[in-house]
């Protein structure tokens, strides 16, 4: 045998078991590196059962619930802390017969008791799984080409398309990340970016962004619960998976925290979120003045008097929020079943800059002086009175195509493209109140040209014409800018 075969079967180095720095006592001992390929020592490998790997939930040992130096199993597909003769992942080696380990941060796989590390190209899909990789050109292709994939059940799945499980309340959490991972600027920055520094909720939301455009997944849905606990630690118990929380709380909140994460700063474009989803608007205020109402007064009150001090300020939004008018008190004896319906281009008549806003006692105008590349709409559809909270029902029609902004912007960013799509369509359906209502989102495909409905497990394709029907809560529009 040659000697190069020699060293490939024979790769020991005495060095020090630094591996397990779990904490865990491990005495000194040799470690060994095998080629598979080229020795008897890869007999284990066919005890790995894929169909029993899962690596969506958190990375915690299911003994110690530890989650430093974790390995999995590939035979039963549980988690143990360390490897050393000490370790619970040795004892199950020895327990259960269960011989093949995969350690869940450095992807190397050991064999058990034995405590020596193979390679082997068999191996290669559970690592993908595990830590899924993009190249650019796969990235740059996806509005292009984006065929359907089959999992080990050889069940077809559209990649980017999948559901996300709803493990008891989360789902206010699934439609938000569903809308977020179709927004091409961040869609792009998280399958290409798989640093491990920065802050963890940014990781696991990069994390679960790579699973769900995975094109080699050996299931076809998603669980986001690594998502979900950090959530609920970053926080502070505020969002739970337990608890249904409003999505747009959760949004806003998401888009704060990983602007900061990402080393945003006040400074406006300082981050990715910032640069994706930031707009500006301007804001005339002035105070209104104490008078008795009639002779038309009251609609008076909703003109600015340009005699009297009109206060201007420029102030960013990362989402606008439009008012719907309430629905009629007394239903009509005819059509008492029809429910009432407004154009968006109605709602957005807030920012027109001539329409009045009371608060208080003081009126004020909008107009948009700068549009974001990707518009946030907030239809508030949900009023809390003093005994429970009330929902309007006024179905909001709008295009899927080329909603024109340009009657709601002025200044030099008026020049430009000022047409939107629509990416992502938010929807409550039921009664309001936590727990109440189930939320559910439409999406687009540019590779298919075809709009997907998703709540929670379920996708199904959806007719255009019908997304409008539905209750919209959030919108998420894209600015006709780079048509890639």
């Amino acid at each position: 045998m040659p000697d190069t075969d020699k060293r490939k079967l024979a790769e020991v180095t005495d060095t020090i078991e630094d591996d397990d720095s779990d904490g865990i006592v491990s005495p000194i001992r040799k470690k060994g590196k095998v080629n598979v390929e080229a020795g008897p020592q890869g007999l284990f490998l066919d005890t790995v059962n894929r169909y029993m790997l899962d690596f969506d939930f958190e990375k915690l040992c299911s003994v110690s619930l530890s989650n430093l130096n974790v390995y999995a199993c590939l035979v039963c597909g549980n988690y143990f802390q360390g490897r050393g003769k000490s370790s619970h992942a040795y004892f199950h080696s020895l327990h259960e017969n269960h011989h093949v380990f995969i350690n869940l941060h450095t992807l190397k796989v050991y064999i058990l008791p034995d405590g020596y590390e193979v390679t082997d190209a068999s191996l290669n899909d559970i690592k993908y799984v595990l830590n899924p990789i993009f190249t650019r050109e796969q990235v740059s292709q996806l509005n292009k080409t984006n065929p359907y994939a089959y999992d080990l059940n050889n069940k077809r799945y559209l990649p980017g398309f999948v559901g996300l499980n709803n493990i008891k309340a989360n789902d206010y959490v699934n439609v938000v990340v569903q809308s977020l991972i179709h927004v091409q600027p961040l869609r792009n920055h998280f399958l290409l970016d798989t640093s491990e520094s920065g802050l963890e909720l940014v990781k696991r939301f990069g994390m679960l962004v790579r699973k769900i455009w995975n094109p080699r997944a050996f299931k076809g849905q998603v669980s986001p619960h690594e998502f979900l606990q950090e959530i609920s630690n970053a926080s502070q118990k505020r969002f739970r998976l337990s608890q249904q929380s409003d999505p747009i709380d959760l949004l806003t909140w998401l888009l704060n925290t990983m602007h900061a994460g990402m080393g945003g700063k006040k400074k406006a474009g300082s981050s990715l979120i910032h640069q994706t989803f930031q707009g500006e608007v301007q804001v005339d205020s002035q105070t209104i003045l104490v008078r008795e109402a009639g002779n038309g007064e009251d609609a008076a009150r909703k003109l600015f008097d340009t005699s009297r001090e009109i206060t201007t300020k420029r102030t960013p939004f990362m989402f606008l929020a439009l008012d719907v008018p309430p629905p009629p008190l007394f239903q009509d004896e005819v059509e008492k079943n029809i429910i009432p319906q407004i154009p968006l281009t109605t709602l957005l008549s807030k920012y027109d800059g001539v329409t009045g806003q009371e608060n208080g006692n003081v009126l004020r105008r909008y107009k948009i002086t700068k549009l974001p590349q990707y518009l946030v709409f907030h239809i508030k559809r949900f009023t809390k009175n003093n005994w429970n909270m009330e929902k309007n029902p006024t179905i909001v029609n709008f295009p899927i195509k080329n909603l024109d902004m340009s009657e709601f912007i002025e200044g030099p960013d008026a020049l430009g493209e000022t047409r939107f799509d629509l990416v992502a369509n938010i929807c409550h359906e039921g009664r309001p109140g936590a727990g109440n209502g189930t939320y559910r989102v439409h999406v687009h495909d540019r590779a298919k040209d075809q709009w997907f409905q998703i709540q929670d497990l379920f996708v199904e394709e959806i007719m255009p014409q019908m997304i409008f029907l539905s209750e919209s809560y959030i919108q998420i529009w894209e600015r006709k800018l780079n048509e890639t």
